[in-house]
């Protein structure tokens, strides 16, 4: 936990929104085992067969499903088992491959007044916010008239 803290300080601020993926593994690290695995699910749902295994040292591989390929789905045993360090090292990844996934994370958190009554949690969801207004100002002004 204290590593956490140390790279969200030890990283210089170049915008008005933190990085998120610090936030999320300190938000992940804070809660109560059941809040634990809705984020982790809500952050593995973009997340390939691939990805599993590369990602936290494979500590997402046991989450391959025996048969097809669908989704990977955590249950409560994984959340125990999953550290911070490894749920940064997810939303890094989801970050940067599928940033809307990170955008229906203040619907998750919002659900239930639990995730916003700790300092993680309000400090996620207001970047969160923060985060989706940026980018649909520039997705706005990306758009030329014709």
């Amino acid at each position: 936990m204290a590593a956490l803290n140390a790279d969200l300080q030890a990283r210089p601020v170049t915008s008005p929104t933190p990085e998120l993926a610090p936030l999320v593994a300190d938000l992940y690290a804070k809660v109560a085992p059941r809040q634990r695995v809705h984020l982790l699910n809500g952050l593995l749902r973009p997340v390939g067969p691939l990805a599993l295994v590369a990602i936290g040292a494979g500590a997402f591989a046991s989450l391959l499903p025996a048969t097809r390929w669908h989704v990977a789905h955590a249950s409560l045993d994984d959340a125990m088992r999953v550290s911070a360090a490894q749920v940064l090292e997810l939303a890094r990844y989801v970050e940067q491959k599928s940033p809307e996934a990170l955008m229906q994370l203040p619907d998750l958190l919002s659900d239930s007044p639990l995730w916003v009554s700790s300092l993680g949690g309000a400090l996620l969801l207001l970047a969160l916010r923060a985060w989706q207004r940026r980018h649909a100002e520039t997705q706005s002004s990306s758009k030329s008239p014709l």
